[in-house]
């Protein structure tokens, strides 16, 4: 059985039986420890020594390869046979991430390269391929201690510490192959328009004559709710009026359906939701409304498969196992989740913040631009369209070099902070979460104090106009944006009470019970505060050695049941600003 074999872009889907094959599974593999294979040109290599089960890094027990230490370069290898059918139109090659520095031949012949570890991207090889057999060889080169590309939490020594973990090289996410014809759509941008009744599109597409002609039709519950028709060129833009307006809500997920036709023959089927997201007066708004956000830090990393869910159901199921604690959203943490994961999101009406992972990545130059802006503008582009996704945050944590003790250079994050803007205007964006602000939409900070009286007192002088709590005054400044505790909590706890080679935030609690009162009164003195509109609990699973997860790192649970109903309890009262 293939695994991972659901379709990875659930916003572009096309005729599976047709427009596109799967080629997740097995691969020849081969380590590179010189990274010289290009020069002994591996991709024609007559054996590679083994084989790995992709889309799984050959970090991860999944792979079948299970090799943790540093790889600065892996090969990948297959034959995939192609019919005279598929090979009517034009035949692209994708990738959902590999990481990091990514080279394809297709039978023999170089096809393109990408930077980048955790953004999509495909190429045409349209011109490389033949009827029947094909040859496909990929080298990843992967060196997250060159300060040159994020990395994440990824570990840059050999074993993992602190918060960071084990590694992923390599290809990470589904690789498949995708069959179009000559004329087809590329990609499509909505934007709601529930005032008017109706929602913009913006459709880009390839190969266009002058002589075609664009078809979007739009459907709730299967009723038909607005067409439109125009003339295709390049680039489309049109506007859907609607026979019903249905806003997408936190836990009330309801999605219009699209469909896109193109009278060359191509056929796309996506969706939408209707909901505006505003933030001003002290809070983020949703279709107008106040909405506290009670979001959790969700790290994504499994035990077997590290970076990669080993199925589609791991991802739901992260999702509801938040849900069921009342917590309606997640910061997708340094680190850029595949779309099946938004896609959930946006079937549950589960919020999600947009992370990149900058860290290992030095910021105090101008330099910094070249590894991290495309990218991270390749992720704001592949997620648009996503109505769990609530707002973006490029960076988090940026601090003093820790050799040379140079700042983050300012410049950098305002460049980053008005592309992602220019980009997507419709989204609030935090520059830099918990500790350098230079310009950002929503002032968030980190505050691990586990005594909750300690961090309401913190807090409380905000509640009757005096001035937010900050723990960094000397390098930003407070100008009245909507304010967030955007980590907090943390509390240690191993239910085996082994205090070796783990940790989390604080003295470890000597009971469950002194788990929950930290969590509650902690999570209390946010809800009550009038002047906060946003909260993120550190963390949803253990990781490996940080041990202060709700759940153990195979999403078992750790507490007794009564414990997860106080969670559930304190997590789901009134917050003042929704009062």
């Amino acid at each position: 059985m293939i695994p991972r074999p659901e379709y990875p872009r659930p916003q572009m889907v096309r005729d599976p039986d047709t427009s596109w094959i799967n080629l997740n599974g097995s691969w020849e593999f081969e380590f590179d420890f010189g990274a010289t294979g290009k020069e002994r040109r591996f991709w024609e290599k007559p054996v590679y020594s083994h084989t790995i089960t992709v889309p799984f890094c050959p970090e991860s027990s999944l792979s079948g390869v299970h090799y943790t230490d540093f790889m600065p370069a892996v090969w990948y290898r297959r034959t995939v046979t192609l019919t005279a059918k598929q090979l009517q139109g034009q035949v692209m090659l994708r990738f959902g991430a590999v990481d990091y520095y990514t080279t394809v031949w297709v039978n023999g012949q170089e096809v393109g390269r990408h930077m980048g570890g955790y953004s999509s991207f495909g190429f045409d090889v349209t011109d490389y391929v033949r009827e029947g057999e094909n040859t496909i060889a990929v080298c990843a080169e992967d060196d997250n201690r060159s300060r040159t590309q994020p990395r994440g939490k990824q570990s840059s020594l050999y074993h993992s510490h602190a918060c960071d973990y084990t590694r992923t090289t390599g290809i990470w996410q589904t690789v498949w192959m995708e069959f179009l014809p000559q004329t087809h759509i590329v990609s499509y941008q909505v934007i709601s328009q529930q005032q008017s009744h109706s929602v913009s599109l913006t459709v880009r597409m390839d190969g266009c004559t002058g002589n075609e002609r664009l078809m979007a039709e739009t459907f709730y519950e299967g009723r038909p709710m607005g067409t439109v028709i125009r003339p295709a060129a390049a680039v489309t833009a049109l506007e859907i009026p609607l026979n019903e307006v249905h806003l997408w809500d936190v836990g009330q997920p309801k999605l219009y359906d699209l469909k896109l036709t193109l009278t060359s023959g191509d056929e796309v089927f996506g969706y939408f939701g209707l909901r505006d997201i505003r933030w001003d007066d002290g809070c983020i708004r949703i279709n107008g409304r106040p909405v506290f956000q009670r979001l959790i830090l969700d790290q994504g990393f499994y035990p077997d498969g590290i970076y990669t869910a080993p199925t589609d159901a791991a991802l739901q199921r992260d999702i509801d196992l938040c849900m069921d604690l009342g917590f309606n959203g997640a910061r997708l943490h340094e680190k850029v989740f595949e779309e099946r994961f938004l896609y959930w999101a946006d079937k549950k009406g589960y919020l999600v913040w947009g992370e990149m992972a900058n860290w290992g990545l030095d910021t105090t130059s101008g330099d910094a631009l070249t590894a991290f802006l495309p990218e991270w503008l390749e992720e704001v582009q592949r997620d648009f369209n996503h109505p769990a996704l609530v707002g973006w945050c490029p960076f988090n944590e940026v601090w003093q070099d820790e050799k040379t003790r140079a700042l983050p250079d300012r410049k950098v994050m305002a460049a980053v902070w008005q592309a992602t803007k220019a980009l997507d205007p419709t989204r609030p964006v935090i520059d830099s979460s918990g500790g350098f602000h230079t310009v950002t939409d929503i002032y968030d900070i980190h505050d691990y104090e586990q005594e909750p009286d300690a961090f309401r007192a913190k807090l409380e002088p905000m509640c009757h106009g005096g001035k937010p709590f900050d723990p960094f005054p000397d390098r930003q400044k407070y100008e009245g944006q909507p304010y967030f505790v955007s980590e907090y909590g943390g509390t240690w706890w191993n239910p085996n009470h082994d205090t070796q080679n783990n940790w989390g935030y604080g003295m470890r609690p000597d009971s469950e019970e002194e788990v929950l009162r930290r969590f509650a009164g902690l999570t209390a003195a946010l809800l009550d505060n009038p002047k906060i509109c946003a909260l993120c609990y550190t963390q949803l699973t253990d990781v490996e050695q940080e041990q202060n997860g709700l759940y153990a790192y195979d999403r078992s649970r750790k507490f007794s049941d009564h414990i997860y109903d106080g969670f559930r309890a304190a997590m789901s009262a009134k917050a003042a600003i929704e009062k």
